[in-house]
């Protein structure tokens, strides 16, 4: 990763690696996330590399993140055709699922939560009630709602602060549910998130009961950490499965 200037004097951003379907992925994500919301301008990309408009940051405040809660649920709002997305999915170096499904808590089973399950390496005890969990999503999903258009990996790390506003970064898109990019902002903290969530919820209000299935879209974020860093994330993820076995 490098900052560069082009021969037109235009500051940017690039990525490369190992030629991968990622970068593809990644720029499609923000392509779409764009038609609805503030993303870097996908200026070129390759199997092997990916280079996009350099983004100039500056603090965030709690007017840019009050402007970034109601960019969000615009962003949401501007909906999907069904629950996955037409380019296959990654999350950090991770491919995942996109196909679609019927609804969401099938999308989120069967896309999500039970792949890397199959590759966390818990013990048989913690995968069973990890499974139960799973097998409670229709349940606890809360109202059905249409696919929103999420960002799909939102910890703070992916919300650069520029114009007065967040600027997305790094996605996982898809069309899913937007209670999972509001959990993942909870999961991971971000400056300013009671401002945030108080626009969000002034624009386009959740459904009643979104605080408590929290946990609920935190089960995929804390299966992918366990899969890449190990047994760290072990606890924080049972947790969150006892809270759902809970509700």
């Amino acid at each position: 990763m490098r900052r560069g200037v082009l021969d037109d004097g235009r500051e940017v951003f690039a990525k490369s690696g190992p030629a991968s379907e990622g970068f593809a992925s990644e720029a499609a994500g923000l392509r779409w996330l764009g038609e609805a919301a503030a993303v870097p301008e996908v200026i070129d990309v390759r199997p092997d590399r990916l280079v996009l408009s350099w983004v100039r940051q500056e603090p965030p405040g709690p007017p840019a993140a009050e402007r970034f809660g109601r960019s969000l649920a615009r962003l949401h709002r501007a909906g999907a055709p069904g629950f996955g997305a037409p380019w296959p999915g990654f999350i950090a170096e991770l491919p995942m699922g996109n196909s679609p499904a019927a609804d969401w808590p099938a999308f989120y089973a069967e896309r999500r939560v039970l792949p890397f399950l199959r590759t966390a390496r818990l013990g048989s005890s913690d995968a069973a009630l990890v499974e139960r969990a799973v097998g409670r999503l229709a349940e606890v999903a809360g109202p059905a709602e249409p696919p929103a258009r999420i960002h799909g990996d939102l910890w703070s790390g992916n919300v650069l602060w520029s114009g007065g506003d967040g600027v997305l970064i790094d996605p996982a898109a898809h069309g899913g549910h937007r209670e999972t990019d509001l959990a993942m902002l909870d999961l991971f903290g971000l400056p300013y998130l009671d401002r945030v969530l108080g626009a969000y919820r002034e624009e386009f209000p959740p459904a009643e009961g979104w605080r408590e299935r929290v946990p609920v879209h935190q089960l995929h974020p804390l299966l992918v950490h366990v899969v890449l860093f190990g047994g760290a994330y072990r606890e924080s993820l049972m947790s969150a499965v006892r809270r759902v076995l809970a509700l």
